[in-house]
């Protein structure tokens, strides 16, 4: 059995997280950028953490655990310099948005190309993966139509890139589960 099928859960809770955070842009579009800062920073250091347990549980198993760790330490410095220089990020939270969305839609779209013929689904990966790089490129092609227009983009982003981690994730525990029953 694949080791990532084994730690599924660490998908699943990047996928939560994601969800939270895309509900809670759509609850409160009208909130101060400070907000979206804040769920911004909270929820690229979140996932950088999750994508770094992953590897570290997959790093035994297989050769291709190296985008989930370069994926993880771009979330987790795109978190510390937004909760380190608030108004830096401000002033700059497109660019941070936009570059830690493309990075990791890169990143995704590498292992899941690399995981194609061990991990079945891994489609859900890679469809999140050009969804991340959609959506960085929109940012960058956009960056004019404010605040509330982003809050939006990013929780729709953070929805849909949760759902497809989520169904990532169900799907590995179900083959986990297969795993156990024919052991």
């Amino acid at each position: 059995m694949q080791p990532v099928a084994v730690h599924w859960w660490a998908l699943a809770l990047r996928g939560l997280v994601a969800i939270i955070c895309g509900i809670i842009s759509f609850a409160a579009p009208g909130a101060a950028l400070a907000l979206l800062v804040a769920l911004f920073g909270a929820y690229a250091l979140v996932d950088g953490v999750f994508a770094i347990v992953s590897t570290f549980r997959a790093i035994k198993g297989h050769s291709r655990w190296v985008p989930f760790l370069l994926e993880g330490i771009a979330g987790i410095v795109a978190g510390i310099i937004t909760f380190l220089a608030p108004a830096i990020t401000f002033a700059f939270l497109l660019l941070v948005v936009a570059f830690w969305a493309i990075v990791t839609g890169i990143l995704e779209i590498v292992a899941a190309i690399r995981m194609r013929r061990h991990l079945p689904g891994e489609w859900f990966l890679l469809l999140t993966g050009v969804l991340s790089i959609v959506f960085g490129l929109i940012v960058l092609w956009r960056p004019l139509v404010g605040a509330l227009a982003i809050t939006i983009w990013l929780g729709a982003y953070l929805l849909l890139a949760g759902i497809l981690l989520l169904a990532l994730a169900f799907r590995l525990r179900g083959l986990r589960e297969i795993a156990a029953a024919t052991a």
